[in-house]
């Protein structure tokens, strides 16, 4: 398919998991790729996995003068952006009576605050068109024992969305969230340990956990026209679990 044939699009988050697994969606479907992240080397392998219609840049979504540099790298090379994925983001465990103000600062200035200017920086890029699609998640929706932070941070960018569907009418551009359950990344088996990580695919309807490529399909239809009547929503790719 090239749904995204000639498009521009950034990836924050790009490097690795659910990032990655869109961003190669978005290069197989004809677009252009700038993925951006934190760690050199999980850039440097994403490139020679993306080929040539991708290119990395390195920096923090929490930084602002990483995100400036990325955007203006974005104008020079490709003159503007079509598909922003905004899915840089983090988690941890933390019951209530545990919680510290590090735990929460970390979580809510790269979930919330690093996602709201990733965002923002680019709207001067973005056109009749631009299709921009935020991370959240399945817990954004439930209850999570000992994850409540981060659950939050996923509640706040489902609001988001919400919010900027009217901030952005006639602009053109619109804002869906993208939610996965659990899918298999680096991130999932750093915080669930390979334990979790099978108990939890063992919780949702399908009985397993996603697959990157799974999130890439669905980041690639919000990206397209084919979601065209979309904005303000939220896709679940969750293999049911927050759904029954």
């Amino acid at each position: 398919m090239t749904r995204l044939q000639g498009r521009t699009a950034v990836v924050t988050g790009g490097g690795s998991g659910i990032g990655l697994g869109a961003a190669k969606r978005f290069v197989e479907e004809g677009a252009f790729v700038y993925i951006f992240g934190r760690r050199q080397e999980a850039l440097d392998a994403a490139l020679e996995t993306l080929g040539p219609n991708a290119r990395a840049v390195r920096g923090s979504v929490t930084d602002m003068a990483d995100l400036d540099r990325l955007y203006e790298t974005v104008k020079a090379e490709r003159g503007g952006l079509d598909v922003l994925l905004a899915n840089a983001g983090t988690g941890a465990f933390a019951p209530l009576g545990q919680i510290t103000p590090e735990h929460y600062d970390q979580i809510f200035d790269l979930n919330v605050k690093g996602l709201v200017f990733t965002v923002q920086k680019a709207l001067p890029l973005m056109g009749q068109g631009g299709s921009i699609i935020l991370t959240g998640s399945s817990t954004g929706v439930m209850g999570t024992p000992a994850f409540s932070i981060y659950s939050a941070t996923k509640a706040a960018v489902r609001n988001l969305a919400r919010s900027w569907a009217l901030d952005l009418r006639g602009t053109g551009v619109r804002v869906n969230v993208l939610s996965p359950g659990p899918i298999t990344t680096e991130l999932a088996q750093e915080v669930l340990g390979e334990e979790g990580v099978a108990a939890m695919g063992a919780s949702t309807v399908l009985g397993r956990m996603g697959d990157p490529a799974e999130t890439g399909a669905v980041a690639a239809f919000l990206a397209s026209s084919d979601s065209s009547f979309m904005t303000g929503g939220e896709v679940f790719v969750d293999g049911g679990l927050a759904q029954v």
